[in-house]
């Protein structure tokens, strides 16, 4: 029997981890993280729930890399501490991995195997193929995973570009190789599902980029994805083209157009990088700025630009600033809030609701298609993506004749099984998400973002009282502080009314309850919030303080 399980990435864009167990033993294919949605207030991460993994972590063979994009490989400084295995991924994605680790002093510390596409690994259980496929990273690859069951083809994040910038075209031969010999499942990117036709190729944003730089006056400052080695090879070229300097700025830009560099995926044209030192020293229809902040990160150089809080780069009337990525579902104030910015400067913005700037990595649905016809599989389970987008594949798989019963619509933790029988849905296991804060891992959860939540709508009142030890009656004045809820010099009216109506309610308790610390503080908060919420249609969270005397 062969066995597949979600821990991320069925149900939510990112997360993405998967677990295929076969004679007890577990391949996992990518460890993902997720950035935390818009009610996940403080949260810095979002992390795949490990709990299934860590019991079974004798059993674990090994963890393939599709791709070095952190929604696929973001969680394996925080799972490699516990669950200590081997990595497998091609050369680019290892070099961005082995960076990653070296910021959580992990470096040295895990065993990171690189393997070529075309290769296969003899994983017990497992044979896998690494299939070269085509994204906005490079060296990305396909899976093509040969078990007692059957084989499993996992599309990792794909499109079919027939112009890749780096020459390197996806293996539709291998895939279609597997579609002759016979496929038990595909498990295929859902992503772009809801876009009609074909994904552009990249190289149409190198013709956008083109007419950008002719028509620039001044400054170009562009702002990309620091792990898009692709989109920021023709930010060079073009640069190189129109002979003007690059400077290259920000951690993760740096750090990878380093990365990609040295391990021969980015070429550098002589003499065209310059350092932020030399910004002054450059005329400004000779300059190019190359960083992050497309999505408007409140920390990224992009953003303190735009506040004028940058300390050498200042945004003013003639630059011409290229946000060349896609505006990612839930930062789209950020980002309208960084244009609004720039255009109060003097910018010129260029973005992709006006231009070609930026295509997406992911396949559209001619190229679904096209996929699920060369594999041909016997069951079909859509992956990498929201509900919606897997209810749209599963029809997309339906036209392309394979039957409803052998669609999987399957969600985090739901174990999709396969045996003599066939497939079938086999229970869940319980998962969930883990969240990051600062060093804290797991340790906030729904109840402290239900607080912090109260907390920015409707402010916080602390509300301390005196009670005699021994009599248990009130002393003195009850005393009430706010923050984040009203002016208090100007409801002062307000606040006594609140303090009159608790001290009744308190001194109406039987004296049973008012013997108990713990009563005293929830008939605290269960009475101030009932009386703001009738007065003034407010429920603030309310923080009781009782003092013994």
């Amino acid at each position: 029997m062969l066995q597949v399980i979600a821990l991320g990435g069925l149900g939510e864009i990112g997360l993405n981890m998967m677990v295929f167990e076969t004679q007890d033993q577990i391949l996992v294919v990518d460890a993902g993280l997720m950035f935390p949605e818009d009610y996940m207030l403080g949260v810095d991460l979002v992390l795949p729930d490990f709990s299934y993994l860590r019991p079974r972590k004798n059993q674990i063979r090994g963890i393939i890399l599709t791709h070095g994009h952190e929604d696929h490989t973001g969680a394996l400084p925080y799972l490699l501490p516990e669950i200590s295995v081997p990595v497998f991924g091609t050369r680019l994605t290892l070099g961005l991995v082995r960076e990653k680790l070296q910021e959580f002093n992990l470096h040295g510390k895990a065993e990171l195997i690189e393997a070529a596409p075309g290769q296969t690994l003899e994983l017990g259980p497992f044979r896998v193929e690494l299939i070269a496929t085509s994204h906005s990273i490079a060296d990305g690859v396909g899976l093509a995973i040969q078990t007692p069951a059957g084989t499993v083809i996992h599309t990792g994040d794909f499109k079919l570009d027939p112009t890749p910038v780096d020459g390197r075209r996806m293996d539709l031969n291998a895939f279609a190789r597997y579609g002759d010999q016979g496929v038990l499942a595909l498990l295929s990117d859902s992503t772009n599902v809801e876009q009609e036709g074909y994904t552009p190729s990249e190289r149409e944003v190198g013709r956008a980029l083109d007419e950008v730089f002719h028509n620039a006056p001044a400054r170009i400052i562009v702002a990309a994805f620091s792990s898009n080695i692709h989109r920021v090879q023709q930010v060079l070229d073009t640069a190189a083209q129109f002979g003007r300097k690059v400077i290259i700025h920000g951690r993760s830009m740096e750090s990878n157009t380093r990365i990609a560099s040295e391990l021969g995926y980015l070429r550098l044209p002589a003499n065209l990088i310059a350092g932020l030192d030399q910004l002054d020293q450059i005329p400004e229809d000779r300059l190019v700025v190359l960083t992050t902040g497309s999505q408007g990160e409140p920390l990224s150089a992009l953003a303190r630009m735009a506040r004028d809080e940058h300390k050498q780069v200042r945004i003013k009337r003639g630059d011409t600033v290229v946000l060349s990525s896609k505006f990612i579902p839930g930062h789209e104030k950020a980002i309208h809030n960084l244009i609004n910015e720039l255009c109060r400067r003097g910018a010129e913005v260029i973005h992709e609701k006006v231009s070609e700037i930026h295509v997406s990595g992911h396949a559209s649905q001619e190229e679904l298609k096209l996929m699920i016809g060369l594999v041909r599989p016997q069951y079909f389970v859509p992956i990498h993506g929201e509900y919606r987008h897997l209810v749209r594949h599963i029809r997309l798989a339906r036209q392309m004749g394979i039957p409803a019963e052998n669609c999987f619509l399957a969600e985090d933790g739901d174990i999709i099984s396969f045996d003599e029988e066939g497939g079938f849905l086999a229970g869940r296991i319980p998962t969930g998400r883990i969240l990051v804060d600062g060093k804290g891992v797991g340790d906030v959860g729904d109840r402290v973002l239900r607080e912090r939540r109260i907390l920015g709508e409707d402010g916080v009142v602390v509300a301390t009282v005196l009670v005699d030890q021994a009599s248990r009656a009130l002393q003195g004045e009850i005393c009430l502080e706010s923050r984040g809820f009203i002016f208090e010099e100007e409801s002062q009216t307000l606040l006594q009314a609140a303090k009159d109506h608790l001290a009744e309610a308190l001194a109406n308790l039987p004296p049973e309850r008012r013997a108990s610390v713990d009563a005293l503080r929830e008939e605290i908060r269960i009475t101030l919030r009932r009386f703001f919420k009738k007065a003034i249609f407010r429920r603030p969270e309310v923080v009781p303080v009782v003092v013994e005397i």
